[in-house]
């Protein structure tokens, strides 16, 4: 019986489990892929539902000043997000590992959220996000 209730809680104490995404969820992976596969904007038309896309976007969107447009890239990277977490079972609390690679393009759109939320002056915006962070993949903290 213990082993059962350990398979139920995927090591995780207060028995919510882990929310993966698909292995197939986007074409688009982590960054290095996204280079292979031409410049972000095309990638973000062919694959609006890749949560790194929108993240990469939103990164380069600061390297070159724009906190405004990065922010709103970041926004909907994060929600597009939320839509593949909810339709993989997330009901909006729990792990999402960045362990595993599906999830990292989400998670990173979160952190870059975060991050354009500190920069344009939302400091509640960018704590929520810590918060959200900490409870999806503590290591992501440090």
């Amino acid at each position: 019986m213990a082993d059962r209730t350990d398979n139920l809680t995927s090591g995780n104490l207060l028995g919510i489990p882990e929310t993966r995404l698909p292995d197939d969820f986007i074409d688009v992976q982590d960054t290095d892929e996204l280079a292979e596969h031409g410049e972000p904007r095309e990638i973000a038309a062919r694959h609006p539902e890749s949560p790194m896309v929108w993240a990469v976007l939103a990164q380069d969107a600061l390297t070159d000043g724009d906190e405004v447009t990065a922010y709103a890239f970041a926004r909907t990277g994060y929600h597009r997000g939320l839509d593949a977490l909810r339709k993989a079972g997330w009901r909006g609390q729990g792990p999402v590992p960045a362990s595993h690679a599906p999830n990292r393009g989400f998670l990173r759109a979160l952190a870059m959220l975060g991050e354009t939320s500190r920069r344009i002056g939302d400091q509640a915006e960018a704590d929520r996000v810590t918060e959200f962070l900490r409870e999806a993949d503590p290591s992501l903290l440090g």
